[in-house]
């Protein structure tokens, strides 16, 4: 049988740890809540995809994007007529 090594580190080194352990578990918690860059792909049917917006992407065809986008200041009017009616999902 072998005999496992044992580390024992001071009061001092523990709470050192504990401070870098905390340090990079904020960094990746940051990380993790950050919002998606917005990309965008052509799908083998010619259809444009934005990844980025949410679980799954959206995807149009040109000309729907076209419309869409024609009707931008329709859709911020309307943002803006029901903005206490509408839900926001919260940001870290």
């Amino acid at each position: 049988m072998t005999q496992a090594t044992q580390t024992t580190l001071t009061a001092d080194q523990m709470l050192a740890l504990i401070a870098k352990l905390q340090a990079e578990k904020a960094a990746l918690v940051a990380a993790a809540n950050a919002p998606k860059k917005l990309t965008m792909k052509v799908s083998d049917k010619g259809a444009m995809s934005i990844y980025g917006l949410g679980r799954f992407p959206v995807t149009l065809y040109a000309t729907q994007w076209e419309r869409l986008l024609a009707s931008s200041d329709d859709i911020k009017a309307f943002l803006t007529t029901n903005a206490s009616l509408l839900a926001t999902k919260p940001t870290a």
